[in-house]
């Protein structure tokens, strides 16, 4: 059975009111009449019921049908208003409609029987009124929703910090919830425990300082159970749960928290709290489970790319070891050089920055001076260990070394940017080097740095077949090699490096 129709009729003359009755309420037994003959009796019926619809008549005593149109409005926009009037002109039925009213009925032979048509006319429009803004309101609230998702999405793609793409998703959150605070806690692989790791909307940091086992009060039963749990009295908690007590100077009355899950495994989950009752419906559910889904995702993100790096980096220490365990065997090969290529390794770095190289570039730097001599494999050791001078046959088999470190190298794309040294660094400022012959800038700066310490290096350091020379001694054949064998702005940069030492 359908519920009745709830009319409020307001006229003051006793043989309308008896004709407008008896048509209402003999003929459709849906309509349910309540009489109002006054003003003192309209406000009374407006203010103590609920109507459906008003039917007034446009003059009654001490009152007229716009006045009525507009005190209905006053409390309810929506209310359908139909006036009824024997003595209307065009102005008034104009002004009337204007206002809102939703028919505007000239007394006629006719028009009461009319009247169950016109109030269902009025009803209907009403309802579809109001279907119509449902509709625009759930549209409005979609495409809101479809922003916010939008946002978060940019921020995952576009970031790998995840707290701030946790504030992104908790800024969402509370905008597009209605909610009050909202938090992210995370689950702690080592300790098997939910974390705090970020959070709005509180008015103190207790919610900072939460460490909670899975499966520990209503936010670990959501990560246990993988389901949205939901509290509508915060406060029934605060004798049984100890983050409830903790969080009561929050003034929070309602709760839910949502799993983040990704890839079939709990990341954490997302709460959000309000100060006061919010009911919820199928719809913000949805919503909520949405946003949390994305909080995942970027939690998910944020671990492989950490992951990532950590491989990366733990990959590129693997190389760089590597390298230094080839140097340190050539060290031992030639046991004449042993420490310089440690030495000057150190001492090219320095050279560098304070050349101004930027510290991607002085990577590839050290590992070609750590590299310099990896060429020397290919000669043979009765030329690389010859105690005595090599002839010129020899030195032509010895000058090949450079292109051996090419040959070996270049095949690793690893090491493809620092092979300047290795292969370069044996060339001279004029162009008398080994094994192209390249002049001036043609020359790899990396080279040019590394020529300079490593002749310095050599000079210093004994060799069977003579002493290392003195430091003075080696700076004046730094300088004097300046624009022949070296770079002057290098030898220049050299030497001010060495002198502030």
């Amino acid at each position: 059975m359908n519920a009745p129709i709830r009319i409020l009729y307001v006229d003051d003359y006793p043989l309308d009111r008896e004709l407008v009755l008896d048509a209402l309420e003999k003929e459709h037994n849906e309509f349910e009449v309540t009489l109002a003959t006054s003003r003192a009796d309209f406000e009374t019926a407006i203010a103590n019921n609920v109507f459906d619809l008003v039917l007034t008549d446009f003059n009654i005593l001490g009152f007229e049908g716009l006045q009525v149109l507009d005190a209905v409005h006053a409390r309810d926009a929506d209310m359908p208003v139909i006036i009824v009037t024997g003595t209307g002109s065009e102005e008034v039925a104009v002004e009337a409609m204007k206002r809102g009213a939703s028919d505007y009925v000239i007394k006629t032979p006719h028009h009461i029987g009319r009247l169950p048509f016109t109030i269902q006319t009025a009803l209907e429009k009403k309802r579809v009124e109001k279907e119509r803004r449902l509709a625009e309101t759930r549209i409005q609230s979609q495409l809101q929703h479809i922003a916010a998702l939008h946002r978060i999405d940019v921020a995952i793609s576009s970031n790998f910090n995840l707290n701030m793409v946790l504030d992104v998703v908790l800024e969402q959150a509370i905008d597009q919830l209605g909610v009050d605070a909202a938090s992210v806690l995370l689950v702690n692989k080592d300790t098997q425990t939910l974390d705090y790791a970020a959070g709005r909307g509180f008015r103190s940091k207790t919610i900072e300082n939460t460490h909670l086992r899975l499966g520990e009060g209503w936010v670990g039963r959501a990560a246990l159970e993988r389901k949205i749990v939901s509290l509508h009295r915060f406060r029934d908690l605060e004798n049984e749960d100890a983050r409830a007590t903790a969080l009561t100077g929050e003034g929070f009355v309602c709760y839910h928290a949502a799993p983040l899950i990704a890839k079939g495994q709990i990341k954490g989950v997302l709460e959000v709290f309000t100060r006061s009752y919010r009911k919820t419906n199928d719809e913000w559910l949805d919503f909520f489970s949405t946003l949390a889904s994305q909080a995942a995702v970027a939690v998910d993100n944020a671990h492989l790319f950490e992951n990532l790096q950590r491989a990366v980096m733990e990959l590129a220490m693997a190389y760089d070891a590597t390298i230094e365990g080839w140097s340190r065997a050539l060290d031992l090969r030639d046991r004449e050089t042993e420490g310089h290529t440690q030495r000057v390794a150190e001492l090219t770095e320095r050279l560098a920055r304070a050349m101004g190289v930027n510290e991607a570039e002085i990577v590839h730097i050290r590992r070609g001076a750590l590299l310099h001599d990896i060429g020397k494999m290919g000669v043979p050791d009765a030329i690389l260990l010859k105690p005595d001078k090599l002839t010129e046959e020899e030195w032509a088999i010895m000058r090949q070394h450079p292109v051996y470190a090419y040959e070996l190298l270049s095949p690793i794309a690893y090491l493809h940017p620092a092979l300047d040294i290795p292969y370069c660094h044996h060339e001279k400022w004029d162009g008398t080097g080994y094994p192209r012959q390249l002049k001036g800038e043609q020359i790899p700066l990396a080279a040019r740095l590394f020529a300079v310490v490593d002749v310095w290096d050599a000079l210093l350091s004994d060799r069977p077949y003579r002493p290392g020379w003195p430091r003075e001694q080696a700076l004046v054949y730094i300088r004097s090699q300046a624009g022949a064998y070296f770079d002057p702005q290098v030898v220049k940069a050299f030497l001010r490096m060495i002198e502030t030492r």
